[in-house]
C-alpha cells in the first residue's frame, strides 16, 4: 500500500463520478486515512458513507473553505481524529463562470476566484504550521494545462484564479522546504466526468484523443504525494491527452 497510514485531506469531495470522489476511493485502497470535506452537508456525508461501505476509513467535514473559519475547523477536525496530517489535496473549485469578460459582474469574479484560489490559499495556511511542527508533509494543488498561455476566452475570472494556484504552488514550495513540506499541482486538461460528458457532449473519438481520464489524474497524483515523488517541488505538473 502506497499511502498505508498517511493521514490525507482531501476537498471538494461532493459529487459521486467527479475527481474529488475518485482521488479519495483511490487513495483509501492505498491504505490512507481519509478527510473529505465540502461545503454542502448532506453530499460530502453521502460520499463518506459510500467510501466506508469501500471499506475506507474516512471522516467527512463540511465546511465554507472560503472563510476564515472553515479551513481551521477542517484541520482541527482532522487533528482531533487521527493525531496528524500528512497529506492536503486543494481540489474545491472548479469553472462556474463562463461568458464575456466585460460581463462579469464584480460578484461572479470574486467568488470564482475565492472558490478557486482563496480556498487553496487558506487551508494551506491553516495545516502549514502543523506540518512544519510534524518535520514535513505534502500539499497537491489543482491548476490546469498549459499554464497561462493556455487561457481560453470567456473564462477569465477562473484563467486568473489558476495562474494564481501555479504561483501559490512555486512560492510555498521555496518556503516549505527547509521545513520538509512539499507543494506541487495537477495541471490537467479536461477530465472525463459524467458532468463534463453531459455538458460538453463530446465524440468517442474526442474521448479517446483529447480528454484525460480520472485514472490519469489518480496516478499522477499519487506520484507527487508518496515517496515515489520525493524531490519533486514547486512543480506544475501537465496532464494532456495522449492526442494533444
Amino acid at each position: 500500500m502506497r499511502l498505508k497510514d498517511q493521514v490525507t485531506i482531501i476537498t471538494g469531495v461532493s459529487h459521486a463520478g467527479q475527481v474529488g470522489y475518485a482521488l479519495a476511493a483511490a487513495f483509501a485502497r492505498e491504505g490512507a486515512l481519509l478527510a473529505i470535506s465540502a461545503r454542502n452537508a448532506e453530499r460530502v456525508n453521502a460520499r463518506a458513507q459510500e467510501l466506508r461501505a469501500e471499506g475506507a476509513r474516512v471522516i467527512a467535514i463540511p465546511a465554507d473553505l472560503t472563510t476564515e473559519e472553515g479551513p481551521n475547523s477542517l484541520i482541527q477536525g482532522t487533528l482531533a481524529a487521527y493525531g496528524r496530517i500528512n497529506i492536503l489535496v486543494n481540489l474545491a473549485g472548479g469553472l462556474t463562470k463562463y461568458g464575456p469578460s466585460d460581463e462579469l459582474t464584480l460578484a461572479e469574479w470574486e467568488a470564482e476566484l475565492n472558490n478557486n484560489l482563496r480556498s487553496a490559499y487558506l487551508c494551506t495556511r491553516a495545516v502549514w504550521p502543523i506540518m512544519k511542527s510534524q518535520g514535513g508533509g505534502k500539499i497537491l494543488n489543482f491548476s490546469r494545462a498549459g499554464g497561462a498561455q493556455s487561457s481560453a476566452p470567456m473564462m477569465l475570472a477562473y484563467n486568473c484564479a489558476k495562474a494564481g494556484i501555479d504561483a501559490l504552488t512555486t512560492t510555498l514550495a521555496k518556503e516549505g522546504k527547509k521545513f520538509g513540506i512539499s507543494v506541487n499541482a495537477l495541471g490537467p486538461g479536461v477530465i472525463l466526468t459524467q458532468s463534463n460528458v453531459d455538458s460538453m457532449k463530446p465524440t468517442a473519438e474526442d474521448i479517446r484523443n483529447k480528454w484525460v481520464s480520472l485514472e490519469n489524474i489518480v496516478e499522477a497524483a499519487i506520484f507527487l504525494i508518496t515517496p515515489a515523488g520525493d524531490g519533486v517541488n514547486g512543480v506544475v505538473l501537465p496532464i494532456q491527452a495522449k492526442g494533444i
